[in-house]
């Protein structure tokens, strides 16, 4: 079967990580497209040499030229500026709102009808501007933020239980911000709920570490935020849509109408597969837990309202 063709633009610590596990699983040909002369090419070819250590076959390019991403079947953008110690999502709006439009445009030259992964913050509002500037359907636009949201919760609660992380389910739904909805009526061990396991107290320190999951990174690291979690995120959404996995996955989506949310991108579990957002599942929430995400969304509304597009 021939191999999928993934560019990955932005070639700093997330995109160039996010190549190395991409690489090392062969989800694809992989072009890292950066604007930093020899940059990309000069990490491409490092992981070029990798494969033979680590015994995979693909083929990456790095490029400063976007023709080289031409009929792109995924493209991911993690191009943009990274947050700093006290510095917000949202602080990051105005100046990643110019490069992911920049960015989009490009792409669009040379790929028809891709599919794009946003993963530059804030992330919410930077589909949005995707999804406007590519004029692509929906379905086709959408960010990476539940995975790595979840997956920093499951960890706490692996830390906290001292139990496998393979063995922790969660679900966190919401804007890709401190606004986000993590559920603990949705989180289990081996298939049981987390308040068998965990006193509400200890649960909710956990539900305030995960919203507060990125800045922690980005305070302990002081030079940008993280990339390893983020990274593998993508990847995980890229096997779902390169080999049509239907997997059930929480993601930013574009919402009409699901949990009385209209035209705004907001984090849910969708179905992903070669289509994109195949099918956005509603669950069953509590008047609380409602309330929250639509709150958390009603935010994200209010962020892309400041844009003129």
């Amino acid at each position: 079967m021939e191999k999928k063709k993934i560019t990955i633009v932005g070639a700093g610590n997330v995109g160039a990580t996010t190549a190395q596990w991409g690489a090392k699983k062969e989800i694809g040909h992989i072009i890292l497209v950066d604007m930093i002369e020899g940059m990309p090419a000069g990490k491409a070819l490092d992981l070029m040499q990798t494969g033979s250590v680590e015994d995979f076959d693909v083929n990456l390019i790095g490029t400063n030229d976007y023709k080289d991403t031409k009929d792109s079947d995924l493209i991911v953008i993690t191009a943009g500026l990274a947050r700093k110690p006290g510095m917000s999502r949202d602080d990051l709006q105005d100046a990643n709102y110019k490069i992911v439009r920049e960015v989009t445009e490009k792409i669009m030259e040379y790929s028809k009808n891709p599919i794009i992964m946003v993963v530059t913050n804030p992330l919410d509002v930077m589909c949005y501007v995707a999804l406007k500037i590519s004029g692509l359907k929906p379905e086709k636009v959408f960010g990476m933020a539940g995975i790595l949201d979840t997956s920093r919760m499951r960890a706490f609660i692996s830390m906290e239980l001292g139990i496998s992380k393979r063995d922790v389910f969660a679900l966190v739904l919401g804007g890709h911000g401190d606004s986000m909805v993590p559920l603990p009526s949705y989180t289990t061990v081996g298939g049981i709920n987390i308040s068998k396991f965990l006193p509400k107290d200890k649960i909710d320190a956990i539900v305030d570490r995960t919203r507060k999951g990125g800045g922690e990174i980005v305070a302990l690291l002081k030079t940008g935020s993280a990339y390893y979690a983020p990274a593998a995120s993508v990847i995980q959404m890229a096997d779902a849509i390169l080999n049509d996995r239907k997997r059930v996955l929480p993601c930013s989506a574009w919402l009409t109408g699901q949990y009385g949310i209209n035209e705004t991108y907001v984090g849910v579990p969708i179905i992903l597969g070669k289509g994109g957002v195949e099918k956005i599942i509603e669950l069953d929430l509590t008047k609380e837990e409602l309330a929250a995400l639509q709150k958390s969304a009603s935010e994200v509304k209010a962020q892309m309202s400041k844009l003129q597009i």
